[in-house]
C-alpha cells in the first residue's frame, strides 16, 4: 500500500507551530472528517496530546508542526492540502479537497 498523499502548506506549518507553543510540551493538531455540516461532511480540527495518537494515524510534520489524521477520515483527505489562510474576511484553516464535488461557502463542509 502506498503512503496516503496529504501534505500541509508552510502558512498552515507556520500557524500550528504558533498555537502549540503556547500549548503543553506535545501538542499537535488533528484533522479529521466526521458526518454533517451544510454539504454532507465537515472537517474538524482539534489539539490534542501527541500520546493520544493511533498506532495507525498519518503523522505530517513540517518546520516543527505536527499534523494526525485518523484511518477512517484518511481516505475522505487523500490528495489534499491542508492550509492556513489570513484575509479580509478572517483567518482560517481550510483543506483543500481535489475529491470534493461541492463545498460550503465557509469552506468547512463538503461533499464527494
Amino acid at each position: 500500500m502506498s503512503q496516503p498523499n496529504v501534505t500541509m502548506s508552510e502558512s498552515a506549518a507556520r500557524r500550528i507551530a504558533a498555537i502549540t507553543a503556547n500549548e503543553p510540551a506535545g501538542t499537535v493538531l488533528r484533522v479529521s472528517v466526521s458526518g454533517g455540516g451544510c454539504s454532507g461532511f465537515q472537517y474538524e480540527f482539534e489539539l490534542e496530546r501527541e500520546r493520544e495518537r493511533a498506532e495507525d494515524d498519518l503523522v505530517i510534520e513540517r518546520d516543527g508542526a505536527v499534523v494526525l489524521i485518523d484511518q477512517i477520515s484518511l481516505p475522505y483527505l487523500e490528495g489534499s492540502v491542508i492550509d492556513f489562510v489570513d484575509d479580509l474576511i478572517g483567518q482560517s484553516f481550510q483543506v483543500k479537497t481535489p475529491n470534493a464535488t461541492a463545498s460550503c461557502g465557509c469552506g468547512t463542509s463538503f461533499s464527494i
